[in-house]
């Protein structure tokens, strides 16, 4: 399995909730236009993933995933994430940000009409490389 990830890019986000409302495990949120969700930490460093009791929270090809079959409920994992991404859901089971590892693509990703919501880094640090190669430009310019 190759490794996902899951980047923003907060100034294109618009805030249109279309990642929220497309994310299968209801695992991001749009907080004052900006999209939340669980970073997935290195394993080494995962607080949800060492505080689960019964162990229940793994890593599977770069995504810390929850097994609900492992899953009592406890809550644990909800209180040591730093940012919040993981939720209770109604029957009890902690629900979080997999990076859709068992699906085709990301919904938040192929949702978000901006981009503002990406799988590719390369494809960001083009963009921003491009951005510091224009202001250079005008600076040199500038100064001519």
């Amino acid at each position: 399995m190759s490794m996902r990830e899951l980047n923003l890019t907060p100034e294109l986000c618009v805030d249109c909730g279309k990642c929220e409302r497309n994310c299968p495990n209801n695992a991001i949120h749009v907080n004052e236009g900006i999209p939340l969700f669980c970073m997935h930490c290195d394993p080494n460093r995962a607080p949800c993933l060492h505080s689960c009791p019964e162990g229940a929270i793994e890593e599977l090809g770069g995504a810390i995933i929850i097994n609900e079959d492992k899953c009592i409920g406890c809550g644990t994992c909800t209180t040591v994430c730093p940012i919040g991404a993981i939720n209770i859901d109604e029957v009890g089971t902690a629900k979080k940000c997999d990076l859709c590892f068992d699906k085709e693509s990301q919904a938040c990703v192929d949702s978000c009409p901006t981009k503002a919501l990406t799988n590719d880094i390369e494809e960001i640090i083009q963009e921003r490389q491009e951005k510091v190669s224009e202001g250079l430009v005008k600076i040199q310019s500038i100064m001519k």
